[in-house]
């Protein structure tokens, strides 16, 4: 599992230029991913929705855009550089609803039974025990609460030579051009290859104590959406 230390200091490393990177390297793909998960939580009319491994908190913003006024939202990473940026970019926009905390996905410093939905985009591979976020992250949902997990999956075993062709050798390239810091997007494409396929994740989500496990593939499978029940 990765190291949390290492990976709290690749993020601040690339936190100036993350936003960027991500559109470009996804060519624009992250955007409709997270219109499709707020479409998701939308549905589970949530009054209080903890948005975990925020980073520069865009989809925080736009659970914001997406929810009524009065639906409390925080976002929280174990990152300050990320958070930073988050901050700057609240000051042009009116999500008023939307605040930041630092905290560890580990060791969240939060309640028991204090949210109504939890989100985690792209930041499951990167934490330090699955088993013990899973657990953190049921803690503190209310009974009835929904948990929502984008993050990457396996693609189509046709995309495979294509996807990880590109992974493996392009986008490391651009990275380096965008961010300067080719090892991050090293890193990015590992922990890819690694993370369980949307079928494994599910049953280590099931395991965990949810119950009503989906999970609905995007983009030639290499994202996949979870939502499960406390």
């Amino acid at each position: 599992m990765p190291d949390p230390a290492a990976v709290n200091s690749m993020f601040a490393r690339i936190a100036r230029r993350y936003d960027v990177a991500n559109h470009l390297l996804s060519a624009g793909m992250d955007i409709c991913w997270r219109h499709q998960l707020v479409k998701a939580v939308r549905l589970a009319e949530p009054n209080a929705i903890l948005d975990l491994a925020t980073g520069s908190g865009d989809v925080a913003f736009s659970l914001s855009r997406g929810l009524p006024e009065q639906v409390r939202i925080l976002g929280m990473d174990f990152c300050q550089p990320m958070l930073a940026e988050a901050e700057i970019k609240k000051q042009t926009r009116h999500s008023a609803n939307v605040t930041f905390q630092q905290g560890d996905g580990l060791a969240l410093p939060l309640a028991d039974n204090s949210f109504d939905a939890v989100t985690i985009s792209f930041g499951l591979r990167n934490m330090g025990d699955l088993k013990k976020s899973l657990a953190e992250m049921r803690r503190v949902l209310r009974p009835g609460g929904r948990m929502f997990i984008l993050e990457f999956s396996k693609p189509y075993r046709w995309f495979k030579p294509v996807y990880y062709f590109y992974l493996r050798h392009i986008l490391p390239a651009l990275a380096q051009l965008v961010t300067g810091d080719r090892a991050a997007y090293v890193y990015l494409n590992e922990t890819i290859e690694q993370f369980p396929d949307r079928n494994a994740l599910s049953a280590e989500i099931h395991a965990s104590g949810f119950s009503e496990v989906i999970a609905c593939s995007m983009s030639l499978g290499i994202v996949a959406l979870h939502e499960a029940v406390k």
